[in-house]
């Protein structure tokens, strides 16, 4: 059987289910590392943390670019029969949800660096610069967009949760292919 990297009707191809599971770690990744880099005490060891999760930050913002130019130039597999009409309608909402948020939080975190008085540049994996959005620096557009990323950051992982929830249920209560097919790539038999 070979498996194919685009996606079938019937499941997703290695394309994608790379780019899912790599944008879902490094996003769950960036929670974890954006939470302990404001609560360590060391200002060295804050800034190198800082530092990484702006590299991090710029990767996702790349690869979740990426995944939807990928998504939207292949087809999405059809959801099985066992799902619902409720959840055939609230599944792209609950999925364009989760790319507005994969964006929108590391655009509100390149903003933030953009409008920080302290002027540090960003350096992704310290191979070059970004350069700073067209924005007006001041220490209340600071607060801002700290607040902005901090509230973002706080939705997108509760989005994130749900998202693997519903998977769960799918894959343990209602035992159909919707988890399995995020996992098991498609073939060349699943082509029509």
């Amino acid at each position: 059987m070979t498996t194919m990297i685009t996606n079938s009707p019937t499941r997703y191809g290695w394309a994608s289910i790379i780019l899912h599971w790599l944008i879902a770690l490094i996003f769950i990744g960036q929670f974890v590392l954006g939470f302990i880099m404001v609560r360590i005490e060391s200002q060295r060891a804050a800034f190198e943390l800082i530092q990484l999760h702006k590299s991090f930050g710029f990767l996702l913002l790349g690869l979740v670019i990426l995944r939807i130019a990928w998504r939207l130039g292949n087809a999405t597999p059809a959801l099985p029969s066992s799902v619902g009409a409720l959840e055939r309608r609230t599944a792209p909402v609950a999925h364009f949800a989760l790319y507005a948020f994969q964006l929108a939080l590391p655009f509100s975190g390149w903003a933030l660096v953009s409008v920080s008085m302290l002027e540090i540049p960003s350096m992704p994996f310290s191979l070059f610069v970004i350069p700073n959005l067209p924005l007006a620096m001041s220490d209340a557009a600071e607060s801002f967009w700290t607040e902005a990323h901090w509230y973002l950051a706080y939705a997108g992982i509760a989005l994130v949760v749900l998202h693997a929830l519903a998977a769960l249920r799918h894959h343990y209560w209602l035992r159909d292919s919707v988890l399995v097919r995020m996992i098991t790539p498609s073939s060349a038999q699943d082509v029509e």
